[in-house]
């Protein structure tokens, strides 16, 4: 069993002495940060802005804002797993039970998708932010717990995914309508 900090003889393990420590607070407010952010603009100016979207676009922009939501839960229940665990609240093995429910995994439509562009930019920022603390909490989570079975994630950027290829195939049917 490692010690806390360590693995093997002395190899520290700089993402997990992070999360075990009080510079954990500052993702961990980011990340919290983001959820309220993107809840208040989708509850809000993003409801107001996919009215004007075509029909392609507010598809795709339901498409993403579902991809987002998920995606920043995922996040946030791998934060306050780290929180817990940082707190005592919970023993690392709990959190490592816990964590395996977790994904951090959820992708997002290409940047080229027909109709990105058209997605309002405050939407694309919420995106794109959501995708790097992504990619930053899942090289944190690899590093502390190990590696991931690399074919139970997609790659970190926006890539062509089945849900994706189905709501392109959904976006040409209805576009020919």
């Amino acid at each position: 069993m490692r010690e806390h900090g360590f693995e093997g003889s002395n190899t520290i393990k700089l993402a997990e002495r992070r999360v075990f420590s009080n510079s954990f607070k500052p993702l961990y407010n980011e990340g919290m940060s983001l959820v309220e952010q993107a809840a208040e603009y989708l509850d809000g100016e993003g409801r107001v802005a996919a009215k004007r979207l075509s029909r392609i676009g507010a598809t795709l922009y339901a498409a993403e804002s579902m991809r987002l939501t998920t995606r920043l839960m995922q996040i946030a229940s791998w934060l306050l797993l780290q929180r817990a665990a940082n707190s005592g609240e919970m023993t690392r093995d709990q959190v490592a039970a816990e964590k395996a429910k977790v994904r951090l995994d959820t992708a997002s439509a290409q940047g080229d998708a027909t109709g990105w562009s058209e997605l309002p930019e405050a939407f694309r920022g919420i995106v794109d932010h959501s995708l790097r603390l992504q990619a930053l909490v899942r090289r944190m989570d690899d590093q502390i717990y190990g590696e991931a079975d690399t074919l139970s994630y997609a790659p970190l950027s926006r890539v062509a995914n089945p849900v994706s290829d189905q709501i392109t195939l959904l976006q040409t049917a209805f576009a020919r309508g």
